[in-house]
């Protein structure tokens, strides 16, 4: 800031106006940089943003994929073709999604399909005599049957069940194939999700030795099988469930999490910290979620995924996660019959 001193009659007082001016504008320029270098943005590194590891099906499946499609060729060498046997009591249509990805994945991996469609309203009897028949053939390493079966036939399902020979048991459906996963034997093979748990923990390293592990959920379809196969792997197991207390802060205290409540939402910040690795199994439909399309309503799992993907070390997307692993590890039941042969 100048002053002209033309203008003025007094060119002292003039001198003395500048020298004031100058001394403002400096004060004014100081103020400037103090408070720019105060506000001013501060570059971030991406080291500093908190990213977990995804933990993707996809990769485990392939590695999978490729092990199998060795071991089938294998197997053919020998004369033995893996065959799995499929019966399907009528057409539910998750029944029908599942078949046809199960189909795909078998022709992939080299393990022959044989289907055994029967109606709807199929009767005990005949079922049983199917599944005897699948028994005493010595072609067919392994079956899947599709449960629930019909209603008519609830109140005799496990007596139907276990009328399947556990060595062809793929998906833990006979009392004695559960014993085999509780009692650490080979009677049998694990139900085909939680071992796809097991798989993904075992393809990205994470040790389960000494490490505190919760399981949210008390099925034989997932939880209580898991949480056995936890403790095959040395960790120390809580089981959650609908009457514990606290679930919150017993999952706080765990280095690994399976959660498999099949509640959307319910794996919360609250649950997880840093360094956890979680496990998403549930499959369930959000109506607020984006879709592929562009519109909402997709599935999600029981994890909020953003807030909790947010604080823990690795975590399991739903999709993409556990449920594209499990159809591997059905083929690789299959094939394991076929080695014992």
């Amino acid at each position: 800031m100048f002053i002209n001193t033309k203008t003025l009659k007094n060119r002292e007082v003039a001198e003395e106006m500048n020298a004031k001016a100058n001394g403002m504008l400096n004060t004014y320029c100081a103020l400037a940089d103090e408070i720019f270098n105060t506000v001013r943005p501060v570059s971030v590194n991406k080291e500093d943003i908190h990213m977990a590891k995804l933990l993707l099906g996809k990769e485990v499946t392939d590695a999978l994929n490729a092990n199998l499609q060795e071991r089938t060729a294998a197997l053919r060498a020998k004369g033995v073709e893996p065959t799995l046997a499929i019966i399907r009591c009528g057409e539910d249509p998750s029944d029908l999604s599942y078949e046809r990805g199960a189909t795909k994945r078998a022709e992939l991996v080299g393990v022959k399909v044989v289907n055994f469609l029967l109606p709807a309203d199929v009767d005990k009897d005949t079922l049983i005599a199917t599944i005897e028949k699948i028994n005493a053939d010595d072609s067919i390493h392994g079956v899947l049957m599709f449960r629930p079966l019909p209603k008519h036939l609830k109140a005799d399902q496990n007596e139907i069940c276990n009328k399947l020979d556990p060595k062809k048991d793929m998906d833990c459906m006979t009392h004695m194939s559960n014993a085999g996963v509780f009692e650490g034997l080979d009677l049998g093979y694990a139900p085909c999700t939680p071992a796809a748990c097991m798989e993904i923990l075992d393809f990205y390293g994470i040790d389960c030795k000494g490490k505190n592990a919760v399981v949210i959920g008390r099925s034989l379809v997932v939880g209580k099988p898991a949480a056995m196969m936890l403790m095959g792997k040395n960790a120390t197991v809580t089981v959650c469930h609908t009457k514990t207390v606290n679930t919150a802060e017993i999952c706080r205290n765990a280095d690994i999490i399976i959660s498999a409540a099949g509640v959307l939402n319910s794996l919360t910040a609250d649950f997880v910290r840093p360094g956890q690795t979680v496990i998403d199994v549930s499959i369930n439909w959000d109506a607020n979620k984006p879709n592929a399309k562009g519109g909402l309503g997709a599935i999600a799992g029981d994890a909020c995924f953003n807030e909790v993907e947010a604080i823990v070390d690795a975590i399991t997307p739903v999709p993409g996660g556990v449920g594209s692993v499990t159809t591997s590890v059905l083929m690789k039941h299959v094939v394991e019959a076929a080695e014992k042969v």
